[in-house]
């Protein structure tokens, strides 16, 4: 993998893709050959992730934020931060045994991203989020990769993967193949109509505006939704046409 690049890994249920992203972080060792790994600072978000801990949330991402090296005020401040952005329901003090799966997952990828890695790889990091995490997490993913860190996740969703994904990798009988990546976006024009907050809804990738217009930059097939609701708030839509990615 490449600084910046964000890797999808997919394949059938018990393909191997869990395995391979133990290997990628050196959980796991290879039964032959090697895995060369250049990155210091490595971060993992597992596919599951036991929050049965009496600690609130905050209070584990601030003990997780000393352990990798941060003084405890900008632990806190970064604990509280991607809190904030991912949206804890019930607040940083809450317990972590309180949290619900999508709860305890926010948690999860807030500790994966206190300091920031070379190497983040996540085992299906979007199960259990809600629609505004969803977009979160690709914003902070992107961030991450645009900071100069390698990212791989795996993902079942092929919407996610076009969305998220610079390159694809599929497995399949034990031999990983690159796919390469093809994006399938949409361009959406529209008249607005009463105020619509488009950067936080979900399947939007992009927001331009100009000379009164907004366009949207969605992936296709995921544009319907946001269509409604632009006619819901009196928006006019004026283009819909398909778009190669760059």
């Amino acid at each position: 993998m490449n600084a910046g690049e964000l890797l999808a890994l997919i394949g059938a249920n018990g393909s191997g893709k869990s395995t391979v992203l133990r290997l990628m972080v050196g959980l796991s060792r290879p039964s032959s050959g090697s895995v060369e790994r250049n990155a210091r600072a490595v971060s993992y978000v597992p596919d599951v992730f036991a929050s049965h801990d009496r600690l609130s949330a905050s209070a584990y991402l601030r003990h997780m934020g000393r352990i990798r090296g941060l003084d405890a005020s900008t632990a806190r401040q970064r604990a509280l931060g991607l809190l904030d952005r991912l949206a804890l329901s019930g607040g940083a003090d809450t317990p972590m045994r309180m949290l619900s799966k999508g709860n305890a997952q926010k948690v999860a990828l807030a500790q994966a991203l206190l300091d920031p890695p070379q190497l983040l790889v996540l085992d299906e990091p979007w199960a259990g989020l809600d629609a505004t995490a969803h977009a979160t997490l690709r914003e902070l993913l992107t961030e991450t990769a645009e900071q100069g860190a390698a990212v791989a996740f795996t993902e079942h969703s092929a919407d996610v993967v076009r969305s998220t994904a610079t390159r694809v990798c599929e497995i399949e009988h034990g031999i990983l193949t690159t796919l390469g990546q093809q994006l399938n976006l949409t361009e959406v024009s529209l008249v607005p109509g009463s105020e619509i907050d488009w950067a936080q809804h979900p399947d939007v990738l992009d927001v331009r505006r100009d000379a009164g217009n907004v366009t949207l930059t969605l992936p296709t097939g995921r544009h319907d939704a946001a269509l409604l609701t632009a006619l819901n708030h009196g928006w006019s839509v004026t283009t819909v046409r398909q778009v190669k990615a760059q």
